[in-house]
């Protein structure tokens, strides 16, 4: 498999460079998508515990809003 590609381009000389991710670049793309998952899945389970929350108290987010604000 290719390491996904990296843009470059330099505005002076309006030039576009694409080439392979070299080997750091390639461990930190890894890093940052696993950081991403990890971010959107804990984002969900707090969405989901909201939710739930709501609905054990027998309101919307809306009056729950009216009772914070």
């Amino acid at each position: 498999m290719t390491n996904p590609l990296i843009r470059i381009h330099d505005t002076q000389t309006d030039t576009i460079l694409d080439r392979e991710m070299n080997a750091e670049e390639f461990n930190q793309y890894k890093a940052d998508q696993a950081a991403e998952l990890s971010r959107q899945a804990e984002a969900e389970a707090a969405a989901t515990q909201k939710a739930a929350l709501l609905a054990r108290l027998g309101i919307t987010a809306d009056e729950a809003k009216l009772l914070i604000g």
